[in-house]
């Protein structure tokens, strides 16, 4: 058994409170995505909000940040022209 080393069982407690902290930004960023699916505006832009802060603050890579925010515009705009197209009809 490993010796129970103070700053070694700081660590775990500060590791396991910030992974837990970094799961909930991560699920905030695919709920706000997924609204942003949606078609609404609003939703879009808080959630590249939300890509942003997380990126900077490495929670996500910044190309991974790029990426989806680029998949979530054009995701957004096919969802935009399918309404305008299906009110149009």
């Amino acid at each position: 058994m490993a010796k129970r080393i103070k700053s070694g069982l700081k660590r775990l407690r500060q590791s396991l409170r910030r992974a837990e902290h970094n799961r909930a930004v991560r699920s905030r960023i695919k709920t706000l995505s997924r609204r942003a699916r949606a078609g609404d505006t609003e939703a879009l832009l808080l959630a590249i909000k939300a890509i942003d802060k997380a990126a900077a603050r490495g929670i996500i890579h910044k190309n991974t940040a790029a990426r989806r925010k680029a998949r979530l515009v054009r995701r957004h705009r096919e969802a935009l022209a399918a309404a305008t197209a299906a009110s149009a009809s």
